[in-house]
C-alpha cells in the first residue's frame, strides 16, 4: 500500500482530549510510563499541547496532551487553550476523548459536538472507573453515539491493558512511515530558559515551525515543558520550551513550583542551553542561578539577546550589551553571544550555526597522548609555581568524559596546589584544543 502524502515521514498522532480535570495528564503520564506532563487538581493546569513519542503495545506513536476546553472561558489563556484543543482534534489520527465516568457536564455535551465531524476516529476513554461497581455506570454513555468505548482508571491502571489493545486496533500502521523513527532521540537537544516573558515561546514556534507554545504577553502562560523538533542543515533538533523562571519568594502556586522545577530538570536533559536573555529588560539575579546551573552540569550555553529588533542595531549598541553580560556573567566568559528577533526571526541562522559549533566542542575528545605532549610544553614555558617551599609537579593528563568535558590531571601533591596554576592550564586546554566555547572541568589527583 503506498503512503499518504501527509503520512510518509511521521508517527500517527494520538491526542488526548477532553474538558479539564477528567484526568488527561494522569492518563498521559501513565502512558508515556513518566511523569512529564503536570498534574494537580486544580483545572486548566495544562495549556499547552505535550507531545511524547512513547511505545503502546510495541507500536510508536506521538502522543498528545491538549489543554482542557472549557465552556465558561473566564481569560485570554481559556480562548487560546481552546483554539489548541480544536486545532489538535483536527490534525489526530485518533482523538482520546476522556469523560469523567462521576461527572457529565455541559462542557462535555458542547465538546462531542466538536467532535462529531471526526467520529470515526474517536476513541470515548470512560475515566476514574476506580472499582467493579462503577462500571455500570458506563453503559449510560453508549447513548452518546461512539462506536468504540472503554473504561478505565488512569490513576490506579485498571483497564489499561484493554485500553492499549483498542487504541492499537484503531490505528492502521501500514498507513506510516515508522522508518527513521528507529533512533529517536534527535542530534541536538536545546533547553530554551529564561525569565518570563522573555519571548521562549515565540522562539521555539519559529525554529519549529509550529505554534506548538501557546504565545501570550502574560508572563507565565507556559507551564509543562513543550517539545519540538526541526532540522537545519540535515541535523535533527530537538527544541524544549519551558516556564520562566522567577525569585523564589515570587513562586506562589504550586503549579508554578512544579513548573520550574521542571524547567530546571531540562537543563540535565539537554545538550545546550539557550539562555533567553530580554534585550530591552537587561539581566536579572534568576538569570545568574540558571547559569550556575547550566556550568554544575557542564551543558553548552548560548547567551541569546531576544528582541534585538527592537534596538537601532548599531555596534555600539551591540558593544555596550556584551560588555555588560560579560561584567555581570563572569562565570560564561566562554559562552558565546548571539543577537536575535523571535517575533521577526532575524538572526536564527546564526543562532544555529553556534549551536552546531558548540556541539561539536561538547562532543570532542583529544588523545591522551597529545594532552601529555602539551602539558610538558605548558609546564616548560611557564613552571608551577613553589608555595611555601613546597614544589608541585603535573604528572599526566588525560580526558575522562565529553559531554561534559572533563579532565584529570594527576599531580605530586594535590593539597595546597595553585588555583590559578590549575585555571592557567584549562585554559591552555581551551585555546589548544578548541574548546573556548564551552564549559569544562579538571580534577585533580594526587600520585606518588
Amino acid at each position: 500500500m503506498s503512503l499518504s502524502p501527509d503520512r510518509e515521514n511521521r508517527l500517527p498522532r494520538v491526542v488526548i482530549a477532553g474538558r479539564p480535570n477528567v484526568g488527561k495528564s494522569t492518563m498521559f503520564n501513565r502512558l508515556i510510563r513518566k511523569r512529564k506532563a503536570i498534574t494537580d487538581p486544580t483545572p486548566g493546569v495544562t495549556r499547552d499541547t505535550i507531545t511524547e513519542r512513547c511505545f503502546i503495545k510495541d507500536q510508536e506513536v506521538q502522543l498528545m496532551d491538549t489543554g482542557g476546553f472549557k465552556l465558561e472561558r473566564d481569560d485570554q489563556f481559556d480562548e487560546l487553550v481552546a483554539q489548541k484543543s480544536l486545532e489538535m482534534i483536527e490534525q489526530a489520527d485518533l482523538i482520546l476523548f476522556l469523560m469523567d465516568v462521576n461527572d457529565i457536564t455541559s462542557e462535555d455535551e458542547t465538546f462531542i459536538e466538536n467532535l462529531r465531524p471526526y467520529e470515526s476516529k474517536v476513541l470515548l476513554v470512560v475515566n476514574k472507573v476506580d472499582h467493579p461497581d462503577k462500571e455500570n455506570e458506563v453503559w449510560n454513555l453508549y447513548s452518546l453515539g461512539f462506536e468504540h468505548i472503554v473504561a478505565v482508571s488512569a490513576t490506579h491502571g485498571r483497564g489499561i491493558e484493554e485500553f492499549q489493545d483498542k487504541i492499537i486496533s484503531m490505528i492502521d500502521f501500514s498507513l506510516y512511515n515508522s522508518a527513521g523513527h528507529q533512533d529517536r532521540d534527535p542530534h541536538i537537544s536545546i533547553a530554551i530558559l529564561g525569565k518570563p516573558n522573555a519571548g521562549k515561546s515565540t522562539l521555539t514556534n519559529q525554529l519549529t515551525g509550529t505554534e506548538s507554545s501557546i504565545v501570550s504577553p502574560i508572563a507565565g502562560t507556559t507551564r509543562d515543558v513543550i517539545e519540538g523538533r526541526f532540522s537545519y542543515k540535515g541535523r535533527e533538533f530537538k527544541v524544549l520550551d519551558t516556564a520562566g523562571i522567577r525569585r523564589k519568594k515570587k513562586v506562589v502556586e504550586d503549579v508554578e513550583y512544579y513548573s520550574v522545577n521542571r524547567a530546571f530538570h531540562t537543563i540535565e536533559e539537554s545538550d545546550i542551553v539557550y539562555l533567553l536573555v530580554d534585550v530591552e529588560e537587561g539581566l536579572t539575579e534568576q538569570d545568574k542561578k540558571i547559569t550556575q546551573q547550566i556550568v554544575k552540569n557542564g551543558k553548552g550555553v548560548i547567551i541569546v539577546l531576544n528582541k534585538w529588533d527592537t534596538t537601532d542595531g548599531s555596534k555600539e549598541t551591540w558593544d555596550k550589551a556584551v560588555d555588560r553580560v560579560r561584567f555581570l556573567f563572569p562565570i560564561l566568559s566562554f559562552a558565546p553571544i548571539i543577537a536575535v528577533s523571535g517575533l521577526k526571526s532575524t538572526g536564527l541562522d546564526k543562532l544555529l550555526d553556534e549551536t552546531e559549533k558548540v556541539y561539536r566542542q561538547l562532543t570532542k575528545r583529544v588523545e591522551t597522548s597529545a594532552l601529555n605532549d602539551s602539558m610538558r610544553y605548558w609546564s616548560d614555558f611557564n613552571p608551577v609555581p613553589t608555595v611555601k617551599g613546597r614544589r608541585y609537579k603535573l604528572l599526566y593528563l588525560t580526558q575522562v568524559t565529553t559531554h561534559p568535558v572533563k579532565f584529570v590531571c594527576f599531580v605530586n601533591r594535590e593539597k595546597g596546589f595553585p588555583d590559578s596554576y590549575k585555571r592557567y592550564v584549562m585554559n591552555q586546554i581551551r585555546k589548544d584544543y578548541g574548546m573556548s566555547k564551552i564549559p569544562i572541568e579538571m580534577e585533580l589527583k594526587e600520585r606518588s
